[in-house]
């Protein structure tokens, strides 16, 4: 299950106006949630601010989906199931994704998902790994989702034709406590904790949260 201590605060940098994240004081929207989704969540989860201003909160799902026997490549390093849930986030104040696509406040899930290989994403990203937000009034059920579907869905809470996406780097060892890093030369802020896998093993992750790539 994931874990936080609750006077965890950590900052990166020294600006009042800088990003922290820190455990969350409230349990998730449930009410803003299928039940069978809202059931698979724990009450802890993360807050980041920018200043004193909340911008994005997620709260993971208690087990993760991970595959069988994977293996990581030089494409993909993370071992959960294509279009599995694995948490929920709400944004408190307007964001943008990996693409600088504008996501509303509100409430959505989060899936993982891959970038397809086919000839449209060539440099986009070193990997393929991503976790991609769905409008929670639309994700009804835990099932994981296929390719089409989930790309479909996901560009919905962009309100454009592509995924809402945020991009997933190489995780660092599994940590206790989560961590928000700032990236000056590319400007990105990447939250680093540590999920569950059905079988009990820890899966470390590593996302930007704030900034973008390259087109």
């Amino acid at each position: 299950m994931f874990t936080l201590v609750l006077s965890l605060s950590f900052v990166a940098g020294a600006l009042g106006a800088d990003y922290k994240v820190e455990a969350t004081s409230e349990g998730p929207p449930t009410a803003d949630l299928a039940a069978e989704i809202a059931a698979q969540l724990g009450e802890s989860g993360v807050k980041i601010s920018k200043g004193s201003r909340a911008y994005l909160e997620f709260w993971p799902t208690k087990e993760w989906s991970t595959a069988e026997g994977f293996s990581a490549t030089n494409e993909i390093i993370y071992p959960l199931v294509p279009g599995s849930l694995v948490g929920v986030a709400r944004f408190k104040s307007k964001g943008a994704d990996f693409r600088d696509q504008e996501i509303k406040t509100g409430v959505y899930t989060v899936r993982y998902g891959r970038q397809p290989v086919d000839g449209n994403h060539v440099g986009t990203a070193p990997t393929r790994d991503f976790f991609l937000l769905l409008p929670a009034a639309d994700d009804q059920s835990t099932a994981p989702l296929d390719t089409e579907a989930l790309f479909k869905a996901s560009a919905e809470a962009a309100e454009t034709t592509h995924p809402a996406i945020f991009y997933l780097q190489r995780a660092p060892e599994a940590a206790s406590e989560p961590a928000l890093e700032h990236d000056e030369e590319s400007e990105w802020w990447t939250l680093s904790f540590t999920g569950k896998g059905k079988d009990g093993t820890d899966v470390p992750v590593r996302l930007i949260v704030v900034g973008h790539g390259q087109e």
